[in-house]
């Protein structure tokens, strides 16, 4: 097992020789390792068991030290930028020849952030280089919330974990590029396109289900559990289902569950709570002796729309 602290120190002498460091964000835990050493990123497509036709996010502390590996920062890109970095934002921008072709799959755009989270700002502010930074999870299951989900998954695959608490957001950032003379928002997330709307207008929304995407987390199926989960009618599921012990993710409603496990994501119809416990109470459901989970589909507004996102994939087999 991995060993977990809080040795900004030791993070980054291991970052600095190549080895793999689980990182603390507002969003998700993310396994870091040094984005201009392709040796280094191909630790984490190997720890990971990701295929290398889905690309990873670049994570830093300053626009200043994104310009150093991006061909061009424009003025919608600034905008958002000023507005909601450090946050749960990801830009897609072209990249320098710095960039290995691994970290984007080969295309000609890299994401990019700056995550909110104090103790990796403070570990990014001491490297010179970008930190390529995917999910700390095994590739297509549950994103990790806390340091001992990434323990618990990744075990030895990792030298060394940091351990920054639970993560605010809960789930991964919003991804926005530019397309076709509009901006578009490629990946829903942590920061709703209401709010993205409110600084530079309509936007489009292309957020398809691929096998070969352009972003990263547009595969069809991703932040899947063991068992089976489903979307829909609650009531009915129950009805239809009754020699079976279900696992019931709801907004709000508490439903009378009998031999069923239940998690109300928001007791107080808040649609970041509910974002916030979404990833936790999946797990949880899988961790325990439910023979299926159904899930309440949310309002589609805000977070909602994100947390439809992560169930429908959650659900694609």
């Amino acid at each position: 097992m991995s060993k977990i602290g809080i040795d900004i120190e030791k993070a980054k002498q291991i970052l600095q020789t190549d080895g793999l460091v689980a990182i603390p964000t507002e969003t998700v835990y993310g396994l870091a390792a040094n984005a201009l050493h392709k040796d280094a990123v191909l630790k984490i497509f190997e720890a990971k068991n990701r295929p290398h036709f889905d690309p990873l996010i670049i994570h830093t502390n300053s626009i200043e030290k994104i310009k150093c590996w991006v061909d061009d920062f424009p003025q919608w890109a600034q905008q958002l930028a000023a507005d909601f970095w450090p946050g749960p934002l990801t830009l897609l921008l072209p990249k320098k020849n710095t960039i290995p072709d691994l970290v984007t799959s080969g295309l000609p755009q890299v994401a990019v952030r700056i995550p909110n989270h104090n103790l990796t700002l403070q570990l990014l502010e001491s490297l010179d280089f970008p930190l390529a930074a995917p999910s700390a999870n095994p590739f297509g299951y549950v994103s990790p919330t806390t340091a001992a989900h990434v323990a618990t998954q990744l075990q030895n695959k990792v030298d060394y974990i940091l351990n920054g608490g639970i993560c605010d957001v809960g789930i991964e950032s919003t991804i926005v590029g530019f397309e076709n003379n509009c901006v578009t928002v490629y990946r829903l997330g942590g920061l709703a396109i209401e709010d993205i709307e409110q600084i530079i207008g309509k936007v489009n929304v292309q957020v398809n289900q691929s096998s070969n995407p352009t972003a990263p987390g547009m595969l069809k199926s991703h932040y899947a559990p063991t068992k089976s989960l489903f979307i829909g009618d609650v009531d009915d599921f129950i009805k239809n289902n009754s020699s079976k012990k279900i696992g019931i993710i709801s907004f709000y409603k508490d439903y009378n569950v009998e031999k069923n496990q239940s998690r109300i994501l928001s007791p107080t119809k808040d649609l970041k709570e509910a974002a916030h416990n979404l990833f936790s109470a999946i797990r949880e459901l899988d961790a325990s002796d439910v023979d299926v989970i159904i899930a309440e589909k949310f309002p589609d507004n805000f977070l909602g729309r994100a947390i439809n996102d992560r169930l429908q994939r959650a659900s694609a087999k």
